[in-house]
């Protein structure tokens, strides 16, 4: 039978959260996104269909979004785990922690029983040498927004580690469950961060090692025997089910729905909405979470001159329905936006008022703000067309149909649209050199947090924001410790965000997976991204 899982965080589970992110490890259960009935079946090769290479098998490095954490998720573990059903931290490689009163020291107490790919033990010792690590690599790593404050790692005694920060950093315990902050062995650390990218050197304490990997074709997992640390919410306590794991690189969206309806692989990763109806009419298993952290909307480069004028932000936004482009572009899986954060994210608020659809009132800041309608229809300023350019990644298929209309939508109020589409990297080389007036992205993450590593301006920034009101409200979240006022900053921050037009939010992202009824155990991880694959099996 056809079953669609959907599994949303909800308000409580928010909260709980928050809270547990502030004090200590809980174990709680979970269930998994496919349905496990049946006894258990050990042994098999799992085929599992993704849409980009990996580009960089480091875990703390620079990949391709959610297919390259997709496979480094299953050869790092973290030092805590979030739990996908309840939102709480739970043990992992740690098996408890405590943090000071300032959320500036976090002890962590670890497991003494783990033990890396290469035999080595788990030591206090190798979190120190893996933060550390991310630290130098700076802006090579992914992972650095993480350390915002950072000061040291001390291995107190074998298993026992402190992180210490000079300033508060709240978020720094869900920021240990993500894959960019898992353990990497002593073997790893002694090869230069920059020459890590094929994997060949990742030593790790997951339960799958890396086996092979050819660029741009597959990437191929075996089972690590003596695995028996995975959390408890995954269901699982010792070594993973499946013998091996291939990650196959198929781009073409429709090529990887028809491998799955005709049994050529097991999984895939990256359905498209369109696709859903295909897979289930199938009989088989369409697996979906809403994803939490920064939605897909249109993002402002302030740097540019036309767009740092907040009458023309707000115009944009007003000419835009984004309900429209949910219906068209996607489906009922996926929400139209209200804030800058996913409603699923902890300390999300609704800021839907300031995205009303109103294409008279974006003619009229268009009009205030100078830009008069020309001959064709596009507004002119000066002897300057309103022209922007919108850069987007290629990797979600309807990206281009929902910017398509989007552009056709401002082309009605007069402004004109050039859609620079582009995969990870390009996008990437043009978000730094800015050249952009408006970038189409998300990031996915289960903690209100993300916003600071957007836009503040101690971070990336990529949007060249200067705004000392919203900068000193991203830096309070931080050094709130308490979970309530903490997601009281976070509500402030998200209207600033919205008042001042810095996005405009347009629907969120829902992760979606196709499983043949055979598949069972897969998860998706709190942060909508597939999680540890270790309860994963095939039926025979």
């Amino acid at each position: 039978m056809t079953r669609r899982s959907r599994i949303v965080l909800a308000a409580l589970a928010a909260t709980a959260a928050a809270t547990l992110a502030l004090t200590s490890c809980a174990s709680t259960e979970g269930a998994p996104a496919t349905e496990s009935t049946g006894a258990v079946v050990e042994g098999g090769a799992l085929t599992f269909a993704v849409a980009n290479d990996p580009i960089s098998l480091n875990p703390s490095g620079t990949g391709s979004g959610n297919d390259t954490l997709y496979v480094t998720r299953q050869l790092v573990d973290s030092l805590l785990y979030q739990n996908p059903e309840t939102g709480e931290l739970d043990p992992w490689l740690a098996e408890s922690y405590t943090v000071n009163d300032e959320a500036t020291v976090f002890t962590f107490v670890l497991r003494d029983d783990v033990t890396f790919s290469d035999g080595t033990p788990l030591t206090a010792d190798d979190v120190k040498g893996t933060f550390d690590d991310i630290i130098a690599a700076g802006a090579l790593s992914q992972a650095v927004s993480a350390f915002v404050g950072y000061s040291e790692t001390v291995a107190v005694d074998e298993h026992t580690v402190e992180v210490r920060f000079s300033s508060p950093n709240a978020a720094f315990p869900n920021s240990t469950t993500s894959v960019g902050l898992g353990i990497v062995g002593a073997a790893t650390r002694a090869v230069p961060f920059d020459q890590r990218a094929d994997g060949a050197a990742l030593v790790g304490t997951g339960p799958f090692t890396l086996e092979s990997y050819t660029k741009d074709v597959e990437t191929v997992l075996a089972k690590r025997d003596d695995y028996a640390w995975a959390p408890a919410a995954l269901g699982n306590d010792g070594a993973a089910h499946l013998d091996s794991v291939t990650f196959q690189i198929v781009p073409e969206p429709g090529v990887r729905t028809g491998s799955l309806t005709s049994g050529q692989v097991d999984v895939i990763g990256g359905v498209q909405p369109l696709d859903v109806d295909t897979i289930e009419a199938s009989s088989l298993d369409v697996i979906s979470r809403a994803n939490p952290g920064i939605l897909f909307g249109l993002n402002f480069n302030q740097a540019r001159p036309v767009v740092a004028d907040i009458r023309v932000r707000e115009a944009i936004s007003a000419a835009v329905n984004a309900e429209e482009v949910r219906d068209t572009a996607l489906n009922d899986l996926f929400a139209v936006g209200t804030s800058a954060l996913a409603s699923t994210t902890p300390g999300a608020s609704d800021e839907s008022e300031y995205f009303e659809f109103d294409p008279e009132r974006a003619a009229e800041l268009l009009d205030e703000a100078g830009w008069t309608e020309g001959s064709d229809g596009i507004r002119e300023k000066d002897g300057e067309r309103l022209s922007l350019t919108i850069a987007w990644i290629t990797n979600f298929g309807p990206n281009q149909t929902s910017l398509e209309l989007i552009q056709q939508q401002l082309k009605a109020v007069g402004i004109e649209i050039e859609l620079v589409g582009g995969v990870v990297p390009e996008f990437l080389e043009r978000q730094k050199s800015g050249d952009f007036d408006i970038a189409w992205h998300n990031g996915s993450r289960a903690d209100g947090d993300i916003l600071r590593t957007s836009f503040s301006t101690a971070a990336t920034n990529y949007l060249k924001i200067d705004d000392p009101e919203l900068e000193a409200l991203l830096q309070k979240q931080l050094a709130t410790a308490d979970p309530v006022a903490r997601a009281e900053v976070l509500a402030e921050a998200q209207e600033r965000i919205a008042s001042q037009y810095y996005q405009i939010p347009v629907h969120e992202l829902t992760s979606i997976l196709g499983a043949q009824t055979t598949v069972h155990g897969i998860t998706f991880g709190a942060d909508s991204r597939l999680d540890s694959l270790v309860a994963a099996w095939k039926a025979e």
